[in-house]
């Protein structure tokens, strides 16, 4: 009977000793990041029959089980993939609203000098002094909108750089997670050490896109990526990469390597950081480089039109201020052909028309034998292109022309009419005598129609013939038969019907344009006289600050910038808010998963006097049974 005390306190002293081990190395790692708390299960072991009474035999750990909710981390996962996707989100709306607020800032600055410049001009129009702060204000607001667009830059170069890290360090969990699962499938999953480290792993790759775990009967885990991307199978892993965009090659695209094969990613499905890198490029970033584009090139035409309807203090007509705006060097990147293109076609973007543009960009899409259509992407409405010769018509203020080359079949392009446009404005003149402050004096008939315009394109200030004041000229136009008639002052005839290629007319030493949809006939009285003092033209461009010369004729210059600015404030206070609420969220499957696996240090010492106290009994139940043993022999000696 001793030696069944004895073999019940060994079992005992193991048992227990077991069970402070386990409790100790609970209370060891109770900071250790991932780590699941663990369980000694103590069982009994099977009764023996002596005397026809069954007597217990003692005790023994059964299992050493690791606590783990699937459910729970399952959530944990998803909380995490929501709230790193939030966070970066954020991260980055804050970044681009202080950009808009700080550096933006001096981009309204720089319209308001240039107009109060030109108000300074208008009041003194042939003094060269102010003459150049024109042109130095027209400068300084290129510059501003340069320096934006290289801020902008670097945020496209930051956003696909921090891509690429994550696609590195993905590629990395990937194949770590490959060798543990080779290391599991040894011990069939009850590997507690390897099976924290893996699931700090899926936690951590959480982070970074979503994540869908499949458990499987070998131990290991296959995990994939976006509900899509198969990124470990068993112990096979993949890998991602990153390529050049198409049709943008400063855009880059995640692909998933399978062998020699390579498939591209829909980032909307990655969710995390990854995901929300993606949202915010091409939802965000790049409408804003266009929006910005948008202004640059309404500041260009603007000006350069106006500064082109009047006259210079040599008496010429004005040239362009800033560089014009179809220049090669901002019509740079205005149409992307996407790779799968078989056709040979080259096209070039023409602006027709500032204030039709609206910043958004555009897929045009051609089906043999035919047909053109151009999509907006951004609201989605698709409208028919026309081919005029090489050119397509029907865009909102722009053309497309095709230099060289056919499409084929199902061929595909984006256009963004605004693109490179905020990088490449610059001033152009030189000679602030150039700066046109004096007007024409074009007068329409009150009869004519109210779509009817002109442009006057230039003006031969030696020729006698040139209509001045005194000497007006009145020409009447008759759109249908192209033809027009010369009267003087008086209304005595100057010269009889004659015909005209629409839609310049060049006669008595200057050309002008004819902008017309009527059919009847339209007259206006020219005089192009010209004094240094006059300030006409100069009160007109100074006017342009509150012209609605954009969106269609919804928006001033200013309130292009302004509205750009506002829509990523208003994204980033989004932002904030959706992070909060993300963190939230997160916490709470924090928190359960710690209620279950998570290491409770009260719990733990409790548990560790518990077991101390066990184990001390069951050597003094060793100590009993000795006594007894000796007890024995001492008796039969």
């Amino acid at each position: 009977m001793s030696m069944d005390l004895l073999n019940i306190a060994r079992t005992g002293v193991l048992a227990s000793q077991a069970q402070l081990a386990v409790t100790s190395n609970n209370i060891a790692n109770a900071n250790t990041q991932g780590y699941h708390r663990q369980v000694a299960e103590q069982s009994s072991i099977g009764s023996q029959s002596m005397g026809g009474e069954f007597y217990g035999a003692g005790t023994y750990i059964s299992d050493v089980k690791r606590i783990y909710n699937e459910y729970a981390a399952r959530e944990l996962r998803i909380g995490q993939t929501g709230a790193s996707e939030a966070q970066t989100t954020q991260t980055k709306m804050s970044e681009l609203d202080q950009l808009f607020s700080q550096i933006g800032k001096s981009i309204p600055q720089g319209l308001n000098d240039l107009f109060a410049s030109l108000n300074s001009l208008a009041d003194l129009p042939d003094d060269m002094g102010i003459r150049g702060s024109v042109l130095g204000s027209a400068g300084q607001l290129a510059d501003s909108l340069n320096q934006m667009q290289y801020h902008l830059d670097g945020q496209m170069k930051q956003t696909n750089d921090q891509i690429a890290g994550i696609t590195d360090r993905i590629n990395e969990i990937s194949k770590e997670l490959g060798q543990l699962n080779q290391e599991l499938m040894k011990s069939q999953g009850e590997d507690a050490h390897l099976l924290d480290r893996q699931d700090a792993l899926i936690q951590e790759l959480s982070q970074y896109a979503q994540v869908n775990v499949i458990p499987l009967d070998t131990g290991a885990k296959s995990i994939m990526l976006g509900g899509a991307v198969m990124l470990v199978s068993a112990e096979v892993s993949m890998s991602l990469g990153t390529m050049a965009g198409d049709p943008h090659p400063g855009e880059l695209r995640v692909v998933a390597n399978i062998g020699s094969q390579s498939q591209t990613i829909d980032p909307a499905k990655m969710g995390g950081q990854l995901g929300a890198l993606f949202e915010f490029r091409d939802e965000t970033l790049i409408p804003a480089e266009l929006e910005l584009g948008q202004l640059s090139l309404g500041v260009a035409d603007a000006f350069n039109q106006a500064n082109g309807q009047g006259f210079d203090l040599n008496g010429d007509m004005g040239q362009n201020i800033f560089k014009d705006i179809n220049d090669p060097t901002m019509s740079v990147g205005r149409v992307g052909g996407f790779a799968s293109n078989s056709g040979t076609a080259n096209l070039r973007v023409n602006i027709d028309d500032v204030g039709g543009l609206s910043g958004s960009s555009f897929e045009l899409k051609y089906t043999a034998p035919a047909t053109y259509e151009l999509k907006d992407t951004i609201t989605g409405s698709v409208s028919p292109l026309t081919l005029n010769g090489t050119q397509l018509d029907g865009a909102n203020g722009f053309s497309i022309h095709i230099d060289s080359g056919a499409l084929a079949d199902g061929d595909k392009f984006e256009i963004r009419p605004s693109a490179g446009a905020a990088a490449s404005i610059a001033v152009e003149m030189t000679d602030a005598k150039g700066i046109a402050a004096a007007g024409a004096k074009v007068t329409p008939a009150s009869s004519n129609s109210a779509n009817t315009q002109i442009e006057i394109i230039s003006i031969d200030r030696n020729n006698a013939n040139l209509p001045l004041t005194g000497s007006e000229l009145t020409y009447q136009i008759d759109p249908l038969a192209n033809t027009f008639t010369v009267f003087d002052a008086s209304g005595t005839l100057v010269s009889g019907a004659a015909a005209y290629t629409p839609p310049t007319i060049t006669s008595n030493g200057f050309s002008f344009d004819l902008d017309t949809t009527s059919t009847s006939t339209q007259s206006f009285t020219f005089d192009f006289s010209f004094a240094p003092g006059d300030n006409t033209n100069a009160v007109a461009m100074a006017n342009l600050s509150e012209a609605k010369l954009m969106n269609s004729g919804g928006s001033t210059l200013s309130d292009v910038y302004q509205g750009t600015k506002i829509s990523v404030g208003g994204k980033a206070k989004a932002a904030d808010i959706a992070a909060g609420t993300a963190q939230s969220v997160y916490l709470q499957a924090y928190n359960r998963v710690q209620s279950e696996s998570g290491v409770n240090i009260d719990e733990e010492a409790a548990n560790l006097l518990r077991f101390q106290q066990a184990y001390q009994a069951s050597a003094r139940i060793m100590t009993t049974a000795n006594e007894i043993f000796d007890t024995l022999l001492n008796a039969v000696r």
